[in-house]
């Protein structure tokens, strides 16, 4: 089971300086995060935040793989990842979100990048996925082929409303 508590980070407990912190992605995360669009993969993510006095710079780096459905044939397939993304990071009174800025409450002081590093990846991946060509599930394939329109668009010959033939005469 992924401890999603190590994805919570004190940020007022970081010292000056750098740190670095190590996260492994698994099933598990991504049934803890309840995530909507990714419910498996295996990837690595590597923080490195940077404190300056209430300052902090989150570079995150995250790899691996994540299984995703094939668009065309519904099967899993594998969609390689490898993302590089920036969070800035400082106290204020409330918590919020402004593109690459967060703010996080001071009294509070504690950070959950468990869904900034969801995000990233799914943003990573491409609007369309599918399978190599030929990859597809063949029994999938010939069922799409049986019933798409243009197969059943071959068969029929196209008919003509009387009224339109009559206006095609007149442009000959």
């Amino acid at each position: 089971m992924c401890n999603i508590e190590s994805f919570k980070i004190d940020l007022k407990a970081l010292p000056q300086g750098a740190s670095i912190l190590e996260f492994k992605l698994d099933d598990s995360y991504f049934k803890a995060i309840d995530a909507p669009d990714i419910q498996s993969g295996e990837l690595s993510s590597s923080l490195s935040i940077s404190r300056t006095d209430d300052f902090f710079e989150l570079n995150f780096h995250t790899e691996g793989i994540v299984h995703i459905p094939c668009d065309i044939c519904l099967d899993d397939m594998e969609q390689s990842i490898e993302t590089d993304d920036r969070l800035l990071v400082r106290f204020g009174e409330d918590y919020s979100e402004e593109d690459d800025l967060v703010i996080v409450a001071e009294n509070e002081g504690i950070l959950d990048v468990a869904w900034f590093i969801y995000e990233f990846i799914a943003l990573n991946i491409p609007i369309k996925h599918v399978h190599a060509p030929g990859k597809c599930n063949p029994a999938m394939i010939e069922m799409l082929q049986e019933h798409s329109a243009a197969r059943s668009g071959e068969e029929e010959e196209e008919t003509v409303d009387p009224r339109w033939a009559a206006l095609l005469k007149l442009k000959k």
